[in-house]
């Protein structure tokens, strides 16, 4: 008898979290083809746009478009962030099925990022919480600098504890814990858990790693260890905070599925259609495939086949 691998389930923030900071306004033609491609590859989870202004934002203009004209693939959810009440209205008029809301462990990043406290920040999101709970979207809470802040160093757990219990007293669905400027260790993704431990399981969490220290699989390989079981990834290793100096990409979703395949999980995702799907948006924006920690080892490693594990 065959015993079923445990499922590890990847949540694709490219075409938000990845292309947002990218200078050059990428069409909405592109969009399309590349938020259709991931669906296509097996991912079920996609983080498609951002409902912010448009005046800060402008790469993420064309959101309702973009919501409107993709063919969507059942079984998949189709995301997007929202910042306020009239976001999170613009997002139900085309259709969201899901929305994150976000706000941090550092009261300086906090400031820094949506010129609020973080208890302003999360009572802000009280009715947007709310009204998207009624609309039956789910939401997801994300708590940025949950190891890390660029601006006040190291994060207590203690801290990441309290925003959480903030979030989940508010109704959110799944909590998000970013390591925003990726400078965790191993043994700090530990200290983190351990330290939030009854307030938040592994089990329960998402983990949003960069990789600016080289670091993020190791301390995705410790997360699956504790228990983790939901993860986000960028493909092609895009994507970053303005709001953190020195911070680079997302960890690339190849090379974090392939590190998740080769550890004995299964994914659902096709490596050779996600692979093609980096493939088309960095030949998009101009970057070869691999600068951005896009792991073309990991897409050889595929062997030429499609096999979803």
């Amino acid at each position: 008898m065959t015993v079923p691998r445990a499922f590890v389930s990847l949540t694709e923030v490219g075409p938000r979290d990845g292309l947002q900071n990218e200078k050059t306004i990428v069409s909405l033609e592109t969009k399309i083809h590349f938020v259709e491609s991931l669906a296509q590859s097996g991912l079920t989870s996609i983080e498609v746009t951002s409902f912010v202004s448009p005046k800060w934002v402008p790469q993420l203009a064309d959101a309702e478009a973009l919501l409107r004209a993709i063919k969507r693939q059942a079984g998949v959810s189709y995301s997007a962030l929202v910042p306020n009440e009239q976001g999170l209205a613009r997002a139900l008029a085309v259709g969201v099925d899901a929305i994150a809301i976000f706000t941090a462990a550092s009261e300086s990043f906090t400031k820094r990022n949506i010129n609020a406290t973080i208890a302003e920040s999360v009572a802000r999101f009280s009715p947007v919480v709310r009204d998207a709970k009624a609309a039956g979207v789910r939401v997801r809470g994300y708590v940025s600098c949950a190891v890390a802040c660029p601006f006040e160093g190291k994060v207590h757990a203690s801290a990441v504890r309290s925003v959480t219990r903030m979030l989940l007293d508010l109704g959110v669905d799944e909590i998000d814990l970013g390591d925003t400027i990726g400078v965790a260790t191993p043994a700090e993704i530990t200290q983190l858990y351990e330290g939030i431990a009854d307030t938040l399981t592994p089990q329960a969490s998402v983990l949003h790693l960069h990789n600016t220290n080289g670091r993020a699989l190791d301390c995705a390989a410790q997360a699956l260890a504790l228990g983790v079981r939901k993860f986000d990834g960028s493909v092609a290793g895009l994507g970053g905070c303005p709001y953190a100096p020195g911070a680079s990409g997302n960890v690339a979703t190849e090379q974090l599925i392939d590190l998740i395949h080769r550890l004995g999980y299964a994914t659902g995702v096709s490596m050779d259609q996600l692979c093609d799907a980096g493939r088309f948006i960095s030949s998009a924006i101009g970057r070869p495939y691999g600068e951005a920690h896009a792991g073309d080892a990991s897409c050889q490693r595929a062997d030429g086949t499609s096999a979803s594990v």
